[in-house]
């Protein structure tokens, strides 16, 4: 952490907001995740959740390969990372992705729909003749009753957009069997149901899933029982059991020895090597509530909007005040917002009040932290938001207003 808040500290206000990634905490914490799981377990690391060039190149040691849902996430991690095994997921692909995909030699398609998997085996025939392209159809399974309960987003155990039916699905691994699409070699099935599941939840949906491919009666190698590892924003320093997780897939694999297991966390990887860092522009009360008005916000970090939490943080103290008028200041208390004068160096008053977070943006919705306590925050005070390693800056609505856009750092790079 001392690295961090040195260069917190350095950076001039003008570079602020800032994105500041801690190279180091994301390799120590990917190696930890691929040492709790078992050998016939691999890792895809999901390209969504971050696809910084950096992000994908510190991972690479750790992941097996990368997950993809566009042409655009295709082509960007083919760079990044060339030369490293890529799966194309994702619903609605078009002809000219597939097409590029298939040019780039991807050997792994996750088949979203029986009309995917016809479009697809006819553009293999076309652009790849030589070869046999791996499918896994993506299966919109049932799961046991409360399965899923915990989690924050389901795509799947119900009616979604997301994957085949699991009788349709059927049908398509027969036909990927018997002979209709000889440019076609059914690798397995996926499943990706839901995000935010706790280890035993995630076993429990990894049981499912293996349950009903297996029950196929037909060859397979591989099953991919997807990511959605959870993150807890209300408690940072909560992780994921991926030590209970991986010994639950040892037990899995030990029931199946010719089947290889497949994840794709994408947020449980690198939200915790991630913040986004800004300062304080104005302090002032509102119908009884203060509110800390800071550079950037939910245009930069959507994630709290989207997902109605406070996102994590810590305040960065910063005594000097350069400016000529008065200091606006939390106080908790009634009545209004205090001010440390200006150039005593004076502390401003230590309450226990709560205050809103809140961007820059002409909208009630642009808020990233509510009524939390920040007793004797100042204008001028940076404010690190923790857990922004994912789903932050590349989900976010960026032009809207025409704000600059942040900076980037990639500490021990």
């Amino acid at each position: 952490m001392t690295d961090l808040t040195d260069h917190v500290r350095s950076l001039d206000s003008t570079g602020l907001p800032s994105y500041v990634y801690d190279l180091a905490a994301l390799r120590t914490h990917a190696a930890a995740v691929r040492q709790a799981l078992p050998e016939r377990v691999e890792m895809y690391y999901a390209a969504k959740a971050n696809p910084e060039p950096e992000i994908l190149a510190a991972l690479a040691p750790y992941v097996e390969g990368y997950e993809v849902s566009s042409g655009g996430e295709l082509a960007h991690v083919a760079k990044a990372v060339p030369g490293r095994p890529l799966a194309f997921g994702g619903p609605g692909k078009t002809p000219d992705e597939i097409t590029i995909a298939l040019e780039r030699g991807v050997e792994r398609f996750h088949v979203e729909s029986a009309h995917e998997l016809r479009m697809l085996a006819e553009l293999a025939r076309r652009v790849a003749p030589g070869r046999r392209v791996g499918v896994l159809p993506r299966v919109n399974l049932p799961v046991p009753d409360g399965s899923l309960e915990g989690g924050s987003l389901a795509m799947g155990g119900r009616p979604t957009p997301f994957g085949l039916d699991p009788a349709r699905a059927r049908e398509v691994v027969v036909a990927l069997t018997d002979g209709t699409y000889p440019h076609l070699e059914l690798r397995g099935v996926h499943a990706h149901l839901a995000s935010g599941l706790e280890a035993a939840e995630q076993l429990g949906v990894a049981r499912a899933v293996v349950s009903w491919a297996t029950g196929l009666g037909v060859p397979l190698t591989e099953v991919n029982v997807g990511g959605g590892m959870g993150v807890d924003y209300a408690d940072p320093e909560r992780r994921f059991d991926w030590a209970a997780y991986g010994e639950g897939l040892a037990r899995l694999t030990e029931a199946h020895p010719g089947l290889t297991l497949r994840i794709e966390p994408g947020r449980a990887l690198t939200a915790y090597c991630g913040w986004y860092v800004t300062e304080v522009l104005d302090v002032k009360r509102s119908h009884g509530e203060e509110f800390a008005v800071v550079r950037g916000g939910t245009h930069h970090l959507r994630t709290p909007a989207t997902k109605g939490h406070d996102q994590p943080f810590s305040v960065l103290a910063v005594d000097d005040w350069p400016h000529p008028w008065p200091r606006p200041a939390t106080t908790g208390e009634p009545g209004g917002t205090g001010a440390a004068p200006h150039g005593t160096g004076a502390a401003p008053v230590q309450a226990g009040g709560s205050v809103t977070l809140a961007g820059q943006l002409c909208t009630p919705k642009d808020v990233l932290a509510r009524r939390v306590p920040a007793p004797g925050l100042r204008a001028g005070d940076r404010v690190l938001f923790a857990l922004a390693g994912a789903y932050a800056w590349n989900i976010s609505h960026h032009d809207f207003l025409m704000h600059p856009r942040p900076g980037f750092h990639f500490l021990n790079a």
